[in-house]
C-alpha cells in the first residue's frame, strides 16, 4: 500500500522527499569525513565538485544574462560560503538532526529579510509563523545563564546566512543566469578555503576554528566519503530544482522539512542520541513555522 501511495504522489512532492533524504545522506558523509579533516576542508571538497559540474554545464551551453550587479553577486557567494562553513562545522560537532534543524530556520529569516530589503509584504499569519519559529529556536538552544553556546550561535547563523543568500538570489535572478549565481557561490566556496588554508598557520584564534584549518590530503576510505558527499549533494540539488519546477513553491517548501526527520534517523544510525523532549518540541515549532511561511507564498 505504501509503495502505491508513493507512486501516486505529486511529482514535485516525490522529488522533494527523495531530495530531503539524499541531503541527509550527504550530511552523514560530511560528518564521517569530518573525523579526518577540518570542516573548512569538507566545504572545499563540497564546492570544488560543484564548480566542475556547473563549469561543464556552462561549457556545453554558454550563459546569457544582463549582468550589472557584481557586488551583490559576490555578496551572495560570500555569505553563502560563511553560512556553509558554520553548517558543516556544526555537522561535525553536534547531532546531524540539530545541525539540519538550524539550517532549516532559513525560510523564517528569509521572510524577514524579504520584508526589510525587498519590500515584500508579510501577512499576519506569516508574522505569527516568524514568532513561533523564534520560540522553537529558544527551545532547541535552551540558553543558560551563560547565554548561548558556540554551536547555537553558528547554527542560527547558518540559517541567517542562508536566508541572506536566498534573499539576494531573488534580486539577482533578474540580472544573471541561474548558473552564474550558483557558480558565484561555488567559486567563493572553493577559493575562500584555499586562502584560509594559507593563513591558518599564522593565526592563533581557537574561537575562530570554524573558519580555520589545515589541508590534509584524504586517505583511503575518506576519499569515498568525500566523493559520496559531492555526489549526494549534487543529486539533492538537481532533485530540489526539479521539485520546484513541478509543484507550487509553498507545497515543496513544506515537504522539504522532512529533511529534519531523515537527518535525525540517519544521525542515530551514526551514533547520535535522540533529541531531548525540549529539543523535539522546538523542532516541531520550527517545522510548523516553516510550513506556515511556505504556505503564504
Amino acid at each position: 500500500m505504501s509503495r502505491t501511495y508513493f507512486k501516486n504522489l505529486n511529482k514535485g512532492v516525490k522529488y522533494m522527499l527523495i531530495a530531503s533524504f539524499t541531503f541527509a545522506i550527504m550530511g552523514a558523509f560530511a560528518k564521517l569525513a569530518s573525523v579526518s579533516m577540518s570542516s573548512l576542508e569538507v566545504v572545499f571538497f563540497r564546492n570544488i565538485a560543484g564548480v566542475l559540474i556547473v563549469g561543464f554545464a556552462i561549457l556545453k551551453k554558454p550563459m546569457r544574462h544582463v549582468g550589472g550587479k557584481p557586488l551583490l553577486l559576490f555578496f551572495r557567494g560570500f555569505i553563502g560560503f560563511i553560512a556553509l562553513l558554520a553548517f558543516f562545522y556544526n555537522i561535525a560537532h553536534i547531532s546531524l538532526g540539530d545541525a539540519m534543524t538550524y539550517s532549516k530556520t532559513s525560510p523564517i529569516f528569509t521572510a524577514i529579510f524579504a520584508f526589510l530589503f525587498l519590500q515584500e509584504k508579510l501577512s499576519a499569519k506569516a508574522w505569527g509563523a516568524v514568532f513561533i519559529g523564534f520560540i522553537g529556536i529558544l527551545f532547541i538552544t535552551q540558553p543558560s545563564e551563560l547565554g548561548f553556546t558556540k554551536y547555537d550561535v553558528l547554527g542560527v547563523f547558518s540559517g541567517v546566512g542562508a536566508a541572506l543568500a536566498y534573499t539576494s538570489v531573488r534580486e539577482l535572478k533578474s540580472y544573471y543566469d541561474t548558473r552564474a549565481i550558483v557558480l558565484s557561490f561555488m567559486l567563493v566556496g572553493t577559493i575562500g578555503p584555499i586562502v584560509l588554508f594559507l593563513i591558518s598557520p599564522y593565526l592563533d584564534a581557537p574561537e575562530l576554528d570554524f573558519l580555520l584549518g589545515e589541508f590534509v590530503m584524504p586517505q583511503g576510505i575518506v576519499w569515498f566519503y568525500v566523493i559520496c558527499m559531492g555526489v549526494f549533494a549534487t543529486i539533492s540539488q538537481l532533485l530540489m530544482t526539479k521539485a520546484y519546477g513541478e509543484t507550487k513553491a509553498g507545497i515543496v517548501g513544506a515537504v522539504s522539512y522532512t529533511n529534519i526527520l531523515f537527518s535525525i534517523m540517519v544521525g542515530v544510525m551514526l551514533g547520535d542520541s535522540l533529541p531531548s523532549l525540549a529539543s523535539s518540541f522546538g523542532i516541531l515549532l520550527i517545522v510548523f513555522a516553516g510550513i506556515l511561511v511556505a504556505k503564504t507564498k
